[in-house]
């Protein structure tokens, strides 16, 4: 068990280490200063003319939006063709089938590239605003978009993928092949490129797998070595865009405060889960089993408790939700933390979109703090009025709006018609708390962008793919939407110098209010539920 702490500690320890040089490098890539990766310029510039972009122009917040939710919409819809025709598609050895209008429809968020770029893109016209003084835009959403992909994620994926094909990761277009179990078993294991694919579904956010367990499978994950980066792949972006903030604006203290009060989040995240599933189960404890390795059940043992841990955490705290073990084995007050981060959704996050939601709850604050003090609310030289509280009021409630409602719909379906629960497979492995568990569990990582899942549910059905696809989409758009709204209303205020009646924002009193705003508005909303889920399962163990 020191071994396993140890190489939590480890892994820990280098995304933290790592995130600073990267945040660095980042920000240097919005600014548009000289970088190491300069020799792209001639491939962007090649994107820019087939595509008929002027990575020049500048854009106002609206302008900027529009852009976004265009790109988005033409990738949703080509998507669904894709993945409803892809029985016909080339580059399908196995013969795999189309996917149902409905299971597309849930799963559509496919293109990893796209949709990590996009929050990045975000965040990067975002960052401008705040450290422009006079101006009215906020950069261009094109150019950013294109920067995030060939400077950032596919220099990134390259030295993944490198260490995964080191380490066996397949990396082919075979199909299926054959191989004898332990057990003397024939069995058909898929292949195909799975060490390309991975690292872009870690560092981008995206999640899932190739395979149906993820990274718990032997092909996706063969090492500990493995394990160690891919888990580091999923939060070393969103850590680093955090200290680019700080970098890109010139105001390092406001990011070491916000990636302080982050970090103090998902550290103490990672301890209760640890010791929960190092611990054992109380329910084995009494059947006289012994359980030196800690609660195994839906873990890998070539992993380890700790390992699985640690990645429910990290999976948890951005918008990834691939897997090394499966949460709905986890321990309750485990299973707890990973639905709060993804409740909270603010702990690092998505790359970009993590930290613009932590931007909402700043506005939050500094309108609070300053109404408390007597001060002007004001944000870096902005002043913060009712516009902007209205905007930020509503992305902040809508995310435990979304959860709760549909929760509360899927439960009210189950229990008062039966015959329709029947008629799509009965849905529920459990009943009791930890069924309600696994609805909630599936709502929240649909609205954090998660895609993980408390596996005793049987989602994929009309009722479920369709009900978790319009909260993934409304809990994804509308987010970035007032985001990005209200950096561009900031962005047209005139600059106001810091005076002695200026809130300071970059202050560990500051962070600290924030923490207790974030856990006020989005961690009680959900305490009703938790206290008949996941902390009344804990307490009949």
């Amino acid at each position: 068990m020191n071994t396993e702490i140890l190489g939590v500690v480890v892994q820990i320890a280098l995304m933290v280490i790592l995130a600073y040089p990267l945040g660095k490098y980042i920000a240097k890539v919005y600014r548009g200063e000289k970088t190491w990766s300069d020799f792209m310029a001639p491939i962007e510039r090649v994107i820019y003319k087939v595509c008929g972009i002027d990575p020049n122009e500048e854009m106002n917040w609206k302008q900027f939006l529009k852009a976004l939710l265009i790109l988005n919409a033409f990738w949703f819809f080509w998507g669904m063709v894709l993945l409803v025709s892809q029985g016909w598609l080339p580059l399908n050895p196995d013969g795999n089938g189309p996917q149902t209008p409905d299971q597309a429809f849930n799963t559509i968020m496919l293109f990893q590239f796209i949709t990590a770029a996009t929050g990045m893109a975000a965040m990067a016209g975002i960052m401008k605003s705040i450290a422009a003084k006079t101006t009215k835009t906020i950069g261009n959403f094109w150019q950013f978009l294109v920067i995030s992909c060939t400077r950032i994620l596919l220099p990134l994926s390259l030295f993944v993928g490198f260490i995964l094909i080191l380490q066996g990761t397949p990396m082919g277009f075979d199909g299926k092949m054959k191989v004898t179990t332990m057990e003397g078993q024939e069995q058909m294991v898929s292949q195909g490129p799975t060490a390309a694919i991975v690292p872009i579904k870690q560092l981008g956010t995206n999640g899932g797998g190739y395979f149906g367990v993820n990274s718990s499978h032997p092909l996706e994950n063969p090492t500990y070595l493995t394990n160690m980066v891919e888990c580091w792949s999923i939060l070393i972006i969103p850590m680093a865009m955090v200290l680019a903030l700080g970098f890109y604006t010139r105001r390092k203290k406001l990011a070491y405060s916000i990636f302080g009060v982050m970090l103090f989040a998902f550290l103490v995240g990672v301890c209760i889960n640890v010791s929960q599933e190092m611990g054992g189960n109380p329910r084995i404890d009494e059947l006289g089993i012994a359980q030196d390795n800690g609660a195994m059940e839906g873990k890998e043992v070539r992993l380890g408790a700790g390992a699985t841990a640690l990645w429910s955490i990290v999976t948890t705290v951005t918008s990834n939700g691939s897997v090394n073990g499966m949460h709905d084995s986890t321990m309750p007050l485990s299973g707890m933390m990973e639905m709060l981060n993804m409740q909270i959704n603010t702990w690092f996050g998505g790359v970009g979109v993590g930290w613009m939601n932590y931007y909402t709850f700043i506005i939050i604050t500094v309108f609070i703090s300053g109404l408390m003090v007597g001060r002007t609310p004001e944000f870096l030289g902005k002043k913060v009025e009712a516009r902007e509280m209205k905007i930020a009021t509503i992305v902040a409630l809508l995310h435990p709006f979304v959860i709760l409602v549909f929760t509360a719909l899927s439960s009210y379906i189950y229990v008062h018609h039966p015959d329709f629960v029947e008629s799509e497979g009965g849905w529920l492995n459990n009943l009791g708390f930890h069924g309600l568990s696994e609805q909630l569990y599936e709502y929240t990582s649909c609205a954090a962008n998660n895609g993980s899942g408390f596996e005793g549910l049987g989602d994929n059905t009309y009722f479920w793919n369709y009900t978790c696809g319009i909260v993934l989409i409304l809990s994804r758009f509308i987010p970035i939407i007032g985001q990005v709204a209200i950096a561009g209303l900031l962005a047209q205020k005139k600059f106001i110098p810091e005076s002695a009646g200026t809130l300071k924002t970059d202050t560990l009193t500051f962070g600290v209010m924030t923490f207790v705003v974030i856990f006020i508005i989005a961690a009680l909303s959900f305490f009703p539920v938790h206290a008949l889920s996941t902390i009344a399962e804990h307490l009949s163990l």
